[in-house]
């Protein structure tokens, strides 16, 4: 019966696609997040429905859409420039056989996040892009939110659906993205047209809001207390009352923790033991491993080069108190420990050249969208302003969570990255078609001396 109900959401969905061609890619984000081939018995897991979303999406752009306000950004460049290292560093993996495999999954996020933008014309395909992904994220964290709240959760127990750990159905991969996900889930609430922002939307939005907060809490995941620790700094200078917020956090904060499961309280405590952490102790040993191998290998190694680390570390816990402290060392000896850091893993994958490259296009984009914020902060275009500022927090958050998580690839980050290509090319249209001009104070630098995005 599930699997009807998912062929029969696609199916409608690509039907719809025929007269309105863009829906065809917003069924690709559905895809590609949701993964609903991964969660049926029979017919989706046997066609590749992800092949053909993406046909049909490019298809659908070349035949029949309007192509006079695309415009093709530097940062949609560097995206294929990225992709095109990747394809030599797979042909001269150290792993060839283990490289294709994570190479299959890559190419087509990294040629989809480089098309995305061209279809991004209006503010109407903006806001649809991110309320599909949105939901599409959605409907795995309010699964999480519902289990977390009648079970509590734990650390690799929480079932998103399916019991498969890889993609946004991992516990540190889907706590990082659920957090990053509320500054645009706050912001379709206030300025979203397709559903309008009466009190039904703002009523779901603070729902779907909580049980983002809740995922971190279900996973049991210390990647997600940090993002939601980012989240509330971010937060702090888009406040107006911030006296009154600072008050609402550390109250929020108080009446919480009595209700936090065991498993996740004990979970966090870790932090501030890390060294008695065999996860924490493994992490520290791979990046050393991973540090020590870009030294003579700049230009990585392919994709999974991680498989040949060899790690030995020391786990040091405290035994007793007072007088009778002792302290106990375990020597640990490990290998093919995946990198746990999205940095360390273009590093180790992709060398020196690949990690520059993937930090710029992060870079560009943050900079680009903090020029947005301020230069739209009033007017009409205000909600251009508002959506500059989610989707930057978006990102940072994003970043700080793939700190401790490979997720330099997850297609997600790089539809985030395709909205705010759309979302700059479309405002900079705006602006030359009304010839307005921003009025910027006197601490703001011209936005001339930032590149294009």
């Amino acid at each position: 019966m599930r699997d009807l109900a998912f062929i029969g959401f696609l199916v409608a969905l690509l039907g719809m696609g025929l007269r309105k061609p863009f829906l065809f890619v917003l069924a690709y984000v559905y895809i590609d997040i949701v993964s609903p081939q991964r969660l049926t018995y029979m017919l989706l897991n046997s066609v590749p429905i992800s092949l053909i979303a993406v046909a049909l999406a490019v298809g659908g752009w070349l035949i029949f859409d309007d192509k006079r306000d695309s415009r093709f950004a530097p940062r949609q460049a560097l995206i294929l420039l990225l992709m095109l290292y990747c394809g030599i560093t797979t042909r001269t993996a150290d792993f060839p056989a283990e490289a294709l495999e994570k190479w299959d999954w890559v190419w087509k996020a990294l040629i989809f996040a480089a098309f995305l933008p061209l279809t991004l014309r209006t503010r109407l395909r903006i806001e649809a892009l991110l309320l599909f992904m949105t939901l599409s994220a959605a409907s795995i964290i309010i699964v999480g939110g519902i289990k977390t709240l009648a079970s509590g959760g734990g650390y690799g127990e929480l079932n998103l659906m399916v019991a498969n750990n890889s993609g946004l159905y991992e516990g540190s991969i889907i706590s990082a993205v659920a957090i990053c996900l509320i500054p645009i889930v706050l912001w379709l609430a206030r300025y979203g047209t397709l559903f309008g922002t009466d009190w039904r939307v703002k009523a779901f939005a603070a729902g779907l809001a909580f049980a983002c907060l809740l995922i971190p809490v279900g996973t049991s995941a210390r990647t997600g207390l940090l993002c939601i620790a980012l989240l509330a700094v971010l937060t702090l200078r888009e406040v107006k009352r911030r006296m009154l917020y600072l008050a609402a956090l550390g109250l929020a904060a108080v009446i919480a923790v009595p209700f936090l499961p065991s498993a996740f309280s004990d979970r966090m405590a870790t932090i501030k033991t890390y060294q008695a952490d065999e996860s924490a102790s493994t992490r520290l040993a791979v990046w050393q491993w991973t540090w020590d191998y870009a030294k003579t290998h700049p230009f990585g190694g392919g994709f999974n080069a991680y498989i040949q680390n060899r790690i030995r570390y020391d786990t040091v816990a405290v035994k007793g108190s007072g007088a009778s402290t002792t302290l106990q060392r375990n020597l640990t000896v490990d290998k093919s420990r995946a990198y746990h850091s999205s940095y360390f893993e273009m590093l180790g994958e992709q060398g020196y050249p690949g990690l520059a490259l993937w930090l710029l296009i992060s870079v560009i984009g943050i900079v680009r969208m903090e020029v947005l914020r301020r230069r739209f902060r009033d007017g009409e275009l205000a909600w251009g302003g508002a959506l500059a500022g989610a989707l930057q927090h978006a990102h940072l958050i994003y970043l700080l969570g793939g700190a401790f998580v490979g997720i330099a690839f997850q297609p997600f980050i790089y539809m985030l990255i395709g909205a705010q290509i759309g979302l700059d090319s479309y405002l900079a249209r705006r602006r030359a078609e009304t010839n307005w001009r921003p009025a910027f104070r006197k601490t703001e630098a011209p936005a001339a001396l930032f590149m294009a995005g």
